[in-house]
């Protein structure tokens, strides 16, 4: 073909035409390439009838990029007159995108005085409704009505097609109401758009409507119904469409087959679904992709995974990007990084990356396979980013437990002026909750207000947990009161809110009046009540709740159960009683059961009882820092320095390390971070002062150091200050020198606090005349006038 281009007169348009032509009927984009490359190599002038012809032929092939540059160089006189042409690259983009190239394709055509016809519009209107742009929409009606369009069946249709899914159904309805000639296709477009929007009731109504205006129901009718019917999960009524598909023969058309499937798939009956499925003789790539995705969402990952394979070689590797963001979901539920990984690349190989629903679930599984690192990067390196975006990686960073990495996102998404949405804020919320950023929380709780998200149950009972959390339990109250519907998580909230406050009398109360509510308690219920006995050693009480469990609600105990329980009665120094009830609880006792016991033991000095406990620990291989730690506290207090010092070696020898003491302080919105001996805040100065001030007090009350926690190798000096640049102590001294006379003290330490500064921060509570707040891992210290609400058992 390329020499008898270049034997043939450039001249010889006929010849060109003919070459073009047979490229549409054998579809060999080759040939179109080589001529058009012929005329560019040659500098030769193009004839408007060659331009539009080449035009035509990449529209047909779909390369809309090459056929939309061909266009431009078609002489404007020739263009103007030539609406066909234009219509037809203006219904490319309205259905194949981007969808904002066929509106200014629209605007350009009529702004160069091309003047529309009536199947003009209903292209537009189409890209219109794809990107919701209503504004221009309402303007097409209106140029609609002033050409005597507006009772023109195939305009009309448009327009209630574009209302419809623009959500603007009263709209769309009066359209339709106003014509004269109302066909299938016609009630087709209302019916669709009311299914659309999820409008079941409606729907079926325009379908009766239709049926007795005289006329039948055919497959796109069928087609469009179907979602309404999955959306409500009317399983009966899907059947009997079902059923009049097969009888109207509509069953074997691969599009009613795949939206009955769907149906099925979102009525919840994957059965239903796989036998549809297989009935499909001949599959498209949607039909697979509905396959996969009703797979997924039943929580057969692995079944998706099989699919997902058949469908690569069914569809010879024409794999749509939806397609490729559900089997990344199934991925992610599965944490199967390795298969993740590949199909990542296989996004990029088929130029597919830049799609965000690719994107923001590669997000999602990075993040569920806990590498933040790789989540974070790739956040970083995205191109695009929506609300979706922001949303995966700050629920991703808070579920890997990286608060400040979210709570920085969060600041970026502002800045890039995107708006939080619902999801948002049920992920920024729990951030506030871990940094206790107070300020940050309420002002969320305002925003949440201001944009209507408190009406969501899921939104409150994360403000509620906020507040808790931020040391704020009586504000979680007041949200709690004000909900319109509760569910048990919000129940949840509220009792571990108050248990951790040590208001366990409140927490118990507050369970009884969930009781009355008719609401049931789930496991998770009662892990928050017992653990609120435990804190304020209610234990008749949490003996009670436990055994009630089964025999009043059927629950069965698990571990954690047993673990409160264990809790509760070694807190309350009933450390025989503990004992004999690990021996006899009905699961086999594991590490974190034995390590509880163990802490009872520091706290109660049963120092040959916690030596056993250590032995039992270590024979079932789990030890861990903490238990080394809690053992080697437990012979320093018994002044048994040596053995002290010799499980401090062992756990090192067997590479134990201890993470550091890390807290942090909220101030006019600014999060304020410290560890252990840290000098380099910039007000380093003032809170040593500060301290050295506080200690001088403490003294003159009776404050002694207790050093059996400090390493014995070290001078008297040296051993108050470690004991004194503990990072509460310093968040605290920094608090105290920045906040006004008189205002509370809240900070969050990521360990449990220790005895030495629990002593100091009850005498610097009188000293300071303030109350002082501190949420350690256990719970929440509330120290005022020289003494703590947990009673000195934490």
């Amino acid at each position: 073909m390329a020499a008898a281009v270049g034997r043939t007169s450039i001249t010889n348009t006929t010849f060109y035409l003919q070459i073009l032509e047979s490229s549409i009927k054998s579809r060999s984009l080759a040939n179109a390439k080589t001529i058009h490359q012929h005329f560019l190599k040659q500098n030769l002038n193009y004839s408007s009838i060659i331009l539009d012809k080449l035009t035509r032929v990449y529209i047909s092939f779909h390369h809309l990029h090459l056929a939309h540059r061909v266009f431009d160089k078609i002489p404007y006189p020739e263009r103007k007159n030539n609406v066909l042409l234009w219509n037809q690259l203006i219904r490319a983009y309205a259905w194949e995108g981007p969808f904002d190239h066929a509106i200014n394709l629209y605007l350009e055509m009529t702004q160069s005085g091309v003047t529309p016809n009536k199947y003009t519009y209903p292209f537009a209107l189409k890209a219109c409704s794809a990107i919701q742009d209503i504004e221009l929409g309402k303007t097409i009606h209106d140029r609609v009505k002033s050409e005597f369009l507006d009772d023109d069946v195939y305009v009309c249709t448009a327009l209630v097609d574009f209302y419809a899914k623009c959500g603007l159904l009263d709209d769309a309805r009066q359209v339709f109401d106003k014509m004269s000639n109302r066909d299938v296709v016609a009630w087709n477009a209302m019916i669709a758009g009311s299914s659309l929007h999820g409008m079941y009731h409606k729907t079926m109504k325009l379908i009766e409507e239709m049926q007795d205006a005289g006329l039948r129901p055919n497959s796109s009718t069928i087609v469009a119904i179907l979602p309404a019917i999955g959306e409500a999960s009317e399983l009966m009524q899907g059947k009997a469409i079902h059923g009049f598909s097969i009888r109207s023969r509509f069953d074997n058309n691969v599009v009613v087959g795949t939206g009955i499937l769907d149906m099925y798939a979102k009525c919840k009956h994957l059965d239903y679904t796989r036998r549809v499925f297989d009935t499909i003789n001949v599959k498209n790539e949607v039909t697979w992709s509905a396959m996969i995705a009703a797979c997924v969402a039943k929580d057969s990952s692995m079944e998706a995974l099989k699919l997902f394979k058949q469908a690569i070689v069914n569809n010879n590797g024409n794999i749509s990007p939806v397609t490729l963001s559900t089997i990344l979901r199934a991925c992610a539920n599965l944490t199967n990084i390795k298969t993740g990984r590949c199909i990542h690349g296989y996004s990029i190989k088929l130029g597919f990356i830049s799609h965000l629903t690719i994107s923001n679930t590669l997000l999602s599984l990075y993040s569920k396979c806990g590498i933040l690192q790789d989540t974070v990067r790739f956040f970083n390196e995205m191109e695009f980013k929506d609300t979706v975006s922001f949303n995966s990686i700050i629920s991703g960073c808070v579920q890997n437990g990286d608060a400040g990495i979210a709570f920085n996102m969060f600041e970026n998404m502002k800045k890039l002026r995107i708006n939080p949405d619902m999801e948002t804020m049920i992920g920024f919320f729990p951030t506030c909750s871990h940094l206790a950023a107070l300020k940050h929380g309420a002002c969320g709780h305002g925003y949440a207000i201001t944009q209507g998200f408190t009406k969501s149950t899921k939104v409150c009972n994360a403000i509620i947990d906020m507040y808790s959390k931020c040391g704020k339990i009586n504000l979680g109250r007041l949200v709690f009161d004000q909900m319109n519907t509760r569910d048990v998580i919000s129940w949840n909230a509220m009792i571990f809110g108050y248990g951790i406050h040590g208001l366990g009398f409140e927490a118990v109360e507050l369970f009884e009046n969930m009781l009355r509510h008719g609401f049931n308690p789930d496991g998770v219920t009662f892990i928050c009540v017992l653990s609120a006995c435990s804190h304020s050693r209610l234990v008749e009480k949490g003996k009670d709740l436990y055994y009630s469990m089964n025999e009043k609600f059927q629950i069965s105990p698990k571990i954690e159960h047993c673990l409160c329980m264990v809790d509760l009665l070694g807190r309350a120094g009933l450390l025989s009683e503990a004992h004999e009830f690990i021996l006899e609880m009905p699961l086999t006792p594991d590490v974190r059961i034995w390590s509880a016991l163990l802490g009872a033991c520091r706290i109660h000095k049963d120092f040959n009882l916690g030596e056993e406990i250590s032995r039992k620990i270590q024979i079932l291989g789990h030890e861990s820092s903490g238990n080394f730690v809690i053992l080697s506290n437990i012979y320093s207090t018994a002044k048994r320095f040596d053995d002290a010092a010799r499980t401090r070696v062992i756990q090192k020898e067997k590479g134990f390390k201890k993470s550091p003491g890390c807290s942090w302080i909220e101030i006019d919105g600014n999060v304020h971070m410290f560890v252990g001996g840290d000098k380099l805040h910039p007000w380093w100065v003032l809170i040593k002062r500060r301290l050295d001030e506080l200690l001088v007090g403490m003294k003159e009350l009776g404050y002694d150091g207790d050093y059996g926690f400090v390493l014995q190798d070290v001078e008297e000096e040296e051993k108050g200050h470690i004991l004194l640049y503990h990072s509460e102590k310093l968040a605290v001294a920094f608090g105290d020198v920045s906040l006004r006379l008189g205002k509370s003290i809240f900070v969050t330490k990521n360990l449990r606090v220790c005895v030495d500064c629990h002593t100091a921060l009850k005498y610097m509570s009188m000293i300071m005349k303030r109350e002082i707040t501190v949420r350690d891992t256990i719970r929440f210290h509330h120290f005022k006038d020289g003494s703590c609400n947990c009673g000195d058992f934490w």
